[in-house]
């Protein structure tokens, strides 16, 4: 199996795993930043972490490797009007032109989201064409009543009307 095989493998079977969608933020001199992320993850619960995996080229990259603080915004189904602005593009106040934002510890914080966990950058990572950004948790927030948004082939789907398929 050739490099462009195992890539296309890859590439196909990471499409077939669902996943939770993330707003990530930051803020830098003043601006706003953020990109939608799937590539997020618990990391400890001692001290309390995550790891959030930042392509080098995406336009999120240089406003985190330049400040000390971020925040994940765990999406919900109510907030997929957020994630349609995200994704297309523009400039970073632009994707923050949707939703409700708050400021809370130097970073953009939807307070309609499912969750919101603010981290203080503890460690930077390159590997390949991403940055493994580990933070540790300075603030958080979450919702009860919020379904989450997922991501699965291509497209958004609500995992609460998932059918339950018994063997």
């Amino acid at each position: 199996m050739g490099q462009n095989d195992i890539l296309d493998a890859f590439r196909s079977a990471m499409r077939h795993v669902a996943a939770t969608v993330y707003a990530v933020t930051t803020g830098h001199d003043g601006e706003r930043f953020g990109i939608l992320a799937t590539a997020v993850s618990s990391l400890s619960f001692d001290p309390p972490s995550l790891l959030v995996c930042i392509n080098r080229a995406g336009s999120l990259h240089e406003p985190i490797a330049s400040t000390d603080r971020f925040c994940v915004n765990v999406l919900g189904v109510g907030n997929r009007d957020v994630a349609d602005c995200f994704a297309r593009g523009g400039t970073g106040e632009e994707r923050f032109s949707i939703g409700d934002w708050v400021e809370e510890q130097g970073v953009p914080v939807l307070a309609s989201a499912q969750s919101s966990l603010v981290c203080r950058i503890a460690h930077r990572h390159a590997f390949g064409t991403h940055t493994i950004i580990i933070g540790e948790l300075i603030a958080a927030r979450h919702r009860e009543n919020a379904k989450p948004l997922t991501y699965y082939d291509g497209r958004y789907i609500d995992i609460t009307e998932a059918p339950d398929q018994q063997p």
